[in-house]
């Protein structure tokens, strides 16, 4: 499964008759670092749409709809990231209790 910036996951097929790929631990890490940024950046970009339709808004180029629209959209996309850090955080704490 393969997501793009914090949005709905696409399944990712396999053809038939090829070989799974093995990826190492360092590749996995990377590919979670870079989901991340990208996460990240959807975040900001969000942010910087609600401030561009406020701005549209207040010179009469954008109704009221659209704003509130656009600013429930980041808020729900901030409120997706801030669970996620949550999980992550809280997954981290779990490892660091375990007992070798």
């Amino acid at each position: 499964m393969v997501t793009g910036a914090i949005g709905a996951p696409q399944q990712v097929r396999m053809q038939p008759g090829t070989a799974e790929v093995k990826q190492t631990p360092s590749e996995l890490t990377g590919q979670f670092g870079q989901y991340l940024k990208q996460a990240i950046d959807g975040v900001h970009n969000q942010e910087q749409a609600v401030h561009e339709v406020n701005d549209r808004f207040l010179i009469g180029q954008a109704d009221v709809s659209e704003v509130m629209i656009t600013a429930n959209q980041a808020h729900l996309t901030l409120q997706l990231a801030t669970q996620v850090r949550n999980k992550v955080i809280e997954s981290y704490q779990e490892i660091m209790r375990m007992q070798l």
